[in-house]
């Protein structure tokens, strides 16, 4: 990867998420304890390829604060990963990565993202045409699960065997489990000792319930892993990939204030109504938890339906 040499061992990501690891959450983590590599929400190629591209072009914003981004894709038509791909390499982003691995039901339903594990041809379709457009200027990675309905190697086999990934984030879930049974790290594992033998130059990422970098390095020791990505952990410690974290020890105060920097950069960065506000409701037990009268102020903002109230709501 153009970036791999600068990279820590094991290095730690921003996991996408959609509607949460926009330009403006990625700004505030970056301003707590940034990551070594942030990834975008997931966006459609075959969306960004149509008529409704300008709405979906707000999920690309990126600033210098987050580099290195890299750009999470999902979509079904390969001409379209094509396109996107070439396009991405002209703003700014470290590498392009491919969702194989989203569980939701809409998605899957559709064909697209963990619905590939049980359509190689298409998914290597998409990841040579990915390879194609990046030329050497981009790596491109795929982020997946252990597969579907239940555990299946042979699916990581299939991915490292085509020796064009420069990285491979694996969640240590099927997506039929989601996120409602304990990720299984040995299975992570079993992928380093696959990528050994296929794909040495493959870096290899585990993925599922880490909440803190100790946590993550621990994990990276034990099973030979070149990075480590957290995802929902952020949403109990914006610090959670500092050494050591002060968020259980900040004030009332100071978790309202670093909500509403928050909510003052969303606005300026979104206007013309580019997202919608509603959006800053899933961050509420981000900032608002931890001290008394919480659930009480939780329930008042998320009966707000502007950035004016809800700042008038944080600074009472």
């Amino acid at each position: 990867m153009t970036f791999s040499d600068k990279l820590p061992r094991p290095f730690f990501i921003l996991a996408p998420m959609d509607d949460v690891t926009d330009t403006v959450f990625r700004q505030i983590v970056a301003d707590c304890a940034r990551p070594d590599l942030f990834f975008t929400e997931f966006v459609n190629v075959d969306g960004l390829q149509s008529t409704g591209r300008e709405h979906l072009l707000p999920k690309l914003k990126i600033t210098d604060k987050e580099k290195p981004v890299i750009a999470q894709l999902w979509g079904l038509e390969p001409e379209n990963f094509y396109k996107t791909t070439k396009e991405l390499a002209m703003m700014g982003y470290a590498g392009v990565d491919l969702n194989m691995g989203c569980p939701v039901k809409t998605v899957i339903k559709n064909g697209a993202c963990a619905a590939l594990i049980n359509n190689r041809p298409l998914a290597r379709e998409i990841i040579e045409a990915t390879r194609e457009a990046a030329g050497g200027s981009l790596p491109v990675s795929v982020k997946t699960r252990v597969g579907f309905t239940t555990v299946d190697m042979g699916w990581i086999e299939f991915l490292l065997s085509t020796k064009i990934l420069d990285m491979l984030s694996i969640h240590g879930r099927t997506a039929k489990e989601m996120s409602k049974v304990p990720a299984d790290w040995g299975l992570i594992g079993q992928a380093v000792q696959l990528r050994d033998s296929l794909s040495p130059a493959t870096l290899i990422v585990g993925n599922g319930d880490v909440t803190n970098r100790r946590d993550g390095e621990e994990l990276a020791a034990e099973y030979n892993l070149d990075g480590i990505m957290i995802g929902r952990g952020i949403f109990h410690d914006p610090f959670a990939f500092s050494q050591k974290s002060p968020w259980h020890e900040w004030t009332k105060e100071q978790k309202l204030e670093l909500f509403a920097r928050h909510i003052r950069l969303y606005t300026d960065t979104y206007q013309d109504h580019q997202r919608r506000f509603e959006a800053l409701r899933k961050f509420c037990k981000v900032y608002i938890n931890g001290f008394d009268g919480a659930a009480e102020l939780r329930a008042e903002f998320m009966a707000t339906d502007s950035p004016e109230n809800a700042l008038k709501i944080l600074s009472a």
